[in-house]
């Protein structure tokens, strides 16, 4: 089990940042629809600060995530690459890491601007970034849930694309970001 990513795969620390995220937007989604279909209320508070503590996760994660990406540069794509693919690459992960940031970050700003705190699992409160303002929350509200739908869609589009080269290309793609090696069957 290597730690750091080589030429060939990501490393354990890359897939550990990678697929504890996947499973935390999954979760996120799961809560804020769990959310929307409660009435205010208690039970509704609880969900929704549940939500807010995995984002601030995320977040967190995701700026680790970056920081290790920095010091640990990504295996290389299989040569038989077209160029679009390369750069469709590029544009969606650069989409998915500025959503992985600032979908939290909305969020938090949100939560200030309606006036409810935004705390940690509860063992850490993390100060307000604004006042409370309706209109704000209001604008913020909406660009919070487009910038989680854009997630959803862009995520999606990214699995999409790992099965393509996994299931048509047969190239090593996916399987440099799996936990377990699988064999490569290049037919």
């Amino acid at each position: 089990m290597q730690l750091k990513n080589d030429e060939s795969r990501y490393g354990v620390v890359a897939q550990l940042f990678h697929w504890t995220i996947v499973v935390l937007i999954i979760v996120q989604f799961i809560l804020a629809n769990r959310a929307d279909d409660l009435p205010l209320g208690t039970a509704k508070i609880a969900v929704l600060a549940q939500h807010k503590s995995f984002g601030i996760t995320i977040l967190g994660l995701a700026l680790l995530r970056l920081l290790w990406r920095w010091f640990n540069p990504v295996p290389a794509e299989p040569l038989d690459i077209p160029q679009w693919q390369r750069i469709a690459a590029r544009v969606s992960h650069i989409g998915l890491y500025a959503l992985l940031l600032v979908t939290p970050v909305v969020g938090w700003l949100m939560s200030s601007a309606r006036n409810f705190p935004v705390s940690w699992f509860g063992l850490v409160t993390l100060p307000d970034f604004i006042e409370p303002n309706r209109p704000a929350y209001e604008f913020l509200h909406e660009t919070h849930e487009l910038l989680a739908g854009t997630l959803f869609w862009l995520a999606l589009l990214h699995v999409a694309a790992a099965l393509k080269h996994h299931f048509i290309d047969k190239d090593n793609v996916l399987r440099r970001m799996l936990p377990v090696k699988l064999k490569q069957d290049r037919s």
